[in-house]
């Protein structure tokens, strides 16, 4: 189902998978974390040879797991040739230590092995940069265990991403190294201001959801172009934005990164600049897979994560379920009870789009506003605007003005009227 990481040179790592279950995880949230942990696995180049869940009401603050289960991973990963733990959630340098010290296997947790994809995924300056600017923060607290264990020459999950040279230096030159990427990003985030400057006039939507929902195949279903669609984690990293006409509307559609559960706070931080399209987005839509058994609790980590970010409640949030064609039609009648708002759809096959952008019309009409005006002929520059912003619906000549009807972004209208007082100013300074 999900692609693997293809490296000729890369022998693949048998992983064990390790999660914990108690009164605020219940056993069948928690196997279906760790069943998305293989997904993770599987995204890295990894094999999973099997998963263990321990009944806990808190992780132990040493080892994680408690010491009889640290005992019972030392002998498979013994006997079974396991190269690499991995754990569902964070550990500490502490966990780390005693962990590895038990078991001398590669170990890593959930935020190691997701910065670790990111870093196989990251194509463009900009993406690169702000996952090994996210990496090295990772790190950071973690030096000692990367200068005792790992070695940048063995290769395999939890190695890429930034170099020798950075890795194993001391801590001064890291921190260094951290403020120059920063100061990078900065400087990207002017370019991408400026390019956004010079189509702030469209309607802007973007889509968000949670990883492998779909996004960039509806975004092909929408624009008619090829944005990368993989049925795999994180497919996606840099925003991509194409124009397109929804209802005669010009409309600049933008694809991002997926979310995921307990995504790296750094990685979040590092990847602000990138979601800026999010962020000014007039419309968003929240892709949802329609097949997930989880759907949910991903609703609520893309909401958290949005409110991470300070993404604002002004824009405009219409709900989409995609790939309902994998679904019987009682589940879709189900969904449809639950989440009466939504829009249901099938990127791949097309499936409701002519609904969705139906919506999407109707979200953006909400802000127009139908007005008749009287506009002197010796200002038919504020007439001439009407023709490219708004959608005329009479216009006639009486006497010397052009008397016009039309509907128009209540945002366009304001310009509209500064534009003719700035007519009225000049005229008089003359």
């Amino acid at each position: 189902m999900f692609e693997e990481i293809q490296n000729s040179d890369i022998v693949q790592e048998r992983a064990l998978l390790v999660g914990i279950y108690g009164p605020e995880t219940p056993r069948v949230q928690a196997e279906e974390y760790l069943d998305e942990l293989e997904m993770l696995t599987r995204t890295a180049g990894g094999i999973t040879v099997d998963k263990v869940l321990q009944n806990r009401m808190h992780p132990d603050p040493s080892t994680y797991i408690g010491s009889g289960k640290l005992r019972e991973l030392k002998r498979r990963v013994s006997d079974e040739g396991i190269d690499t733990l991995i754990f569902d959630d964070d550990l500490t340098p502490t966990q780390i230590r005693n962990i590895e010290k038990a078991t001398k296997a590669k170990l890593l947790d959930r935020s190691g092995l997701i910065l670790d994809i990111f870093a196989s995924r990251a194509q463009t300056s900009a993406a690169k940069t702000q996952v090994e600017l996210a990496q090295l923060q990772y790190l950071l607290p973690r030096l000692t265990r990367f200068w005792t264990h790992l070695s940048r020459q063995q290769g395999g999950i939890g190695t890429r991403g930034p170099g020798e040279t950075q890795i194993e230096t001391d801590r001064r030159l890291i921190d260094k190294r951290i403020s120059n990427l920063k100061d990078k990003l900065e400087k990207l985030d002017r370019q991408r201001q400026t390019q956004r400057k010079g189509r702030s006039d469209n309607v802007r939507v973007s889509l968000v959801g949670y990883t492998n929902a779909g996004k960039s195949t509806l975004m092909n279903a929408l624009t008619d172009t090829e944005v990368l669609a993989e049925d795999r984690l994180f497919a996606t990293l840099d925003s991509t934005v194409r124009r397109c006409e929804i209802a005669n509307y010009d409309v600049l559609l933008s694809d991002t990164v997926g979310f995921i559960r307990k995504l790296p706070h750094d990685l979040i931080e590092s990847f602000k600049s990138t979601l800026d399209e999010v962020r000014e987005a007039d419309i968003l839509l929240h892709v949802v897979d329609a097949s997930s058994l989880m759907i949910q609790d991903y609703i609520d980590v893309v909401n958290e994560t949005l409110d991470d970010m300070n993404i604002t409640d002004e824009q405009k949030v219409q709900l989409v379920f995609n790939k309902i064609d994998t679904i019987d039609p009682q589940r879709i009648r189900e969904l449809k009870q639950q989440y009466p708002d939504a829009v249901f759809i099938s990127a791949e096959r097309g499936i409701g789009l002519l609904k969705l952008e139906e919506k999407i019309q109707n979200l953006i009409e909400e802000d127009f506003v139908t007005k008749t005006m009287s506009i002197p002929v010796a200002k038919y520059e504020g007439v001439a605007f009407l023709h490219r912003e708004a959608n005329i619906l009479k216009k006639e000549y009486v006497g010397s003005d052009v008397e016009v009807t039309f509907s128009i972004a209540k945002s366009d209208l304001m310009r509209l009227k500064s534009l003719l007082e700035n007519i009225d100013t000049a005229e008089s300074v003359a």
